[in-house]
């Protein structure tokens, strides 16, 4: 720009229009240099995701110490989060290229941490809840009244939010404007609802131009099929990923059932009795019998499982979170996995080396098996 006016003899003066077709190309020209720029493109790329897989599982081996895994070499550890919750934890890492990685730590060894999984009551996915003496947890999840989403990592989301949301302010102010948020097992599952609680935050000094780009590996599934959807809405065209090997059980975790509540509006269920009145008494007789039967058990089965894996182990929670009040349960357990899939599917060389022996259950859920078969399928 600067050879080009010193071109320009002196004294000379360019027509208005001129000088205007000149800038207006300028200011093109910058902006398109600024759009190219941009570091974090959609789409599932095999390389970033192993990269994430590397900085998840370095949650327990810090580069800090001695470690077995090589982190990126195009990025640094610059924070790593206390514990808060039911032993959750972050870090926080930033890459040459200006994107800055939020990494969720998964499951633990100890039973506050596999608690905060088995706490699997079904609350809404707008709400507030008590966290502690002194902290009231507001979010919003999804913007469908009817979505619901896990107790236990919901907890875990309330617990570490705060320290996620400065940070985001602070680097953001150091002109990082693109986040990844990975985490796996759990760490994958509490991401999900990380990604929604910052779309949805009600916060006017959050920068709203964020560009963010998920990875769940090896997540259960976080909440109903009304989640689901908005999950898939609002990281639509490449921009949420959950990553599954075919052989893992955790992602189809937790326990899951459906009943005549859990459908959408208008449903054919929704007119059974009143059709069923139309018909002659023995079809009135048999088939109302045997639809009461499917739906009572249905619904039974549901509100066991409410009970046992939300109010019953909220009691415990408390000992484990003091001053922690859980928002009022749904009556739904209708879990359904969200993310756009990539699904991890093994073949024969996989199933020669990954032998179940009776003991080893998390077999094909670990670090190992996860980047074999990344490699394999896209390398």
């Amino acid at each position: 720009m600067n050879n080009l006016v010193n071109r320009i003899p002196k004294g000379w003066q360019a027509p208005h229009h001129l000088l205007v077709l000149i800038l207006t190309g300028c200011l093109c020209i910058l902006l398109s240099q600024n759009s190219s720029a941009q570091p974090l493109k959609p789409g599932f790329d095999a390389k970033e995701y192993l990269d994430m897989l590397s900085i998840d599982f370095l949650h327990a081996d810090t580069p800090w110490t001695n470690t077995h895994l090589i982190p990126p070499a195009n990025a640094q550890l610059v924070y790593r989060s206390p514990e808060t919750g039911l032993h959750n934890r972050w870090d926080l890492w930033l890459r040459d290229d200006g994107v800055a990685i939020v990494s969720i730590r998964g499951t633990v060894g100890n039973k506050e941490s596999w608690m905060e999984n088995f706490f699997a009551g079904m609350i809404p996915a707008t709400g507030q809840f008590q966290l502690n003496d002194s902290t009231t947890f507001k979010y919003r999840l999804a913007k469908d009244e009817r979505a619901y989403v896990h107790a236990g990592w919901t907890l875990a989301l309330a617990s570490m939010a705060p320290d996620i949301v400065a940070h985001i302010k602070t680097y953001y102010k150091k002109g990082y404007h693109a986040f990844l948020i990975s985490g796996h097992s759990q760490g994958g599952a509490i991401s999900f609802l990380l990604r929604s609680y910052l779309q949805y935050l009600d916060d006017p000094e959050f920068p709203k131009d964020i560009v963010y780009k998920t990875y769940c590996s090896a997540a259960p599934k976080p909440g109903n099929l009304y989640y689901a959807y908005d999950y898939d809405y609002i990281t639509r065209d490449g921009w949420g990923f959950r990553v599954v090997n075919a052989r893992d059980w955790v992602p189809e975790t937790p326990f899951s059932l459906q009943t005549t509540n859990d459908f959408n509006t208008p449903n054919p269920f929704m007119g059974v009795k009143r059709a069923l009145k139309k018909q002659n008494f023995f079809v009135r007789l048999v088939i109302g019998s045997m639809y009461n039967r499917l739906d009572r058990s249905s619904k039974k089965a549901s509100r066991r499982m409410q009970k046992m894996l939300g109010k019953r182990l909220s009691k415990l929670v408390k000992r484990a979170v003091p001053g922690y009040s859980a928002p009022p349960f749904t009556g739904s357990h209708n879990y359904h996995p969200a993310g756009t899939p990539v699904i991890l599917y093994p073949d024969a060389a996989y199933d020669s080396k990954y032998i179940f022996d009776g003991k080893n259950l998390f077999i094909h859920h670990m670090y190992a098996p996860y980047r074999e078969l990344t490699n394999s399928i896209y390398h």
